[in-house]
């Protein structure tokens, strides 16, 4: 990316979370760091310096502090989570982009904890009216990060907004992330994007893919 945005990773040390530091630390990115447990966002900002010493990340111990700092919010929290920082952030993530990647997957993983006419993006959207959610890396694993190619293809991040911009600058860090970005269309399509998740995970548990497995839209 040309310019530099500054970056906030809410839950930056789940493996999602740490996926999307570790890569995109590796662009034109301010990356804000924050967990619960500090001593393990500090042993990831270590661990990104270690092996990229110009990397420009540090660990903030609050979520509101990093909001507001930043251009962009990454929600790489659970769920249930969400609610609690979203109520956290709500003033200070005021037209900013924020990406949700959540999966509102129930325990067993065989279905949705949210109804058939509403996704956890829309949901994220009715906790920040004022931001522009975008739903994206929500259909890739945190192991796929390292191998963004696949079988040689190239895996695609399917992404859904309502904000033409702020899919574009998503579509911008997908690519820093070494994937393909496919704009599927506005948020409520993150419908779909979170049952092709679903779906993903169970082909993947049932065949043994060792979680190294992705879509990638073929097309003329």
């Amino acid at each position: 990316m040309s310019t530099k945005q500054t970056i906030a990773i809410i839950g930056a040390t789940g493996n999602m979370g740490s996926a999307l530091a570790k890569t995109l630390s590796k662009g034109n990115n301010r990356l804000l760091l924050f967990a619960n447990n500090q001593e393990k966002v500090k042993a990831l900002v270590d661990d990104i310096k270690s092996t990229n010493k110009k990397a420009d990340v540090e660990g903030i111990e609050c979520p509101t502090n990093a909001s507001w700092e930043a251009d962009i919010i990454v929600m790489a929290v659970p769920f249930a989570v969400e609610k609690e920082i979203a109520t956290r952030i709500k003033e200070v993530a005021n037209q900013k982009v924020v990406i949700s990647i959540a999966n509102p997957l129930n325990e067993n993983y065989d279905g949705l904890v949210t109804p058939p006419d509403t996704s956890a993006a829309e949901e994220l959207q009715k906790l920040l009216p004022n931001s522009k959610v975008v739903k994206a890396f929500n259909t890739v694993f945190a192991t796929v990060f390292t191998t963004p190619v696949i079988d040689d293809k190239q895996v695609d991040v399917l992404i859904a907004g309502n904000d033409g911009n702020a899919m574009v600058t998503v579509s911008e860090l997908v690519q820093t992330a070494g994937f393909n970005p496919v704009v599927t269309g506005e948020l409520l399509v993150s419908r779909t994007l979170e049952n092709m998740a679903l779906l993903l995970i169970q082909l993947t548990v049932k065949n043994n893919w060792n979680w190294q497995a992705g879509f990638k839209v073929l097309h003329n």
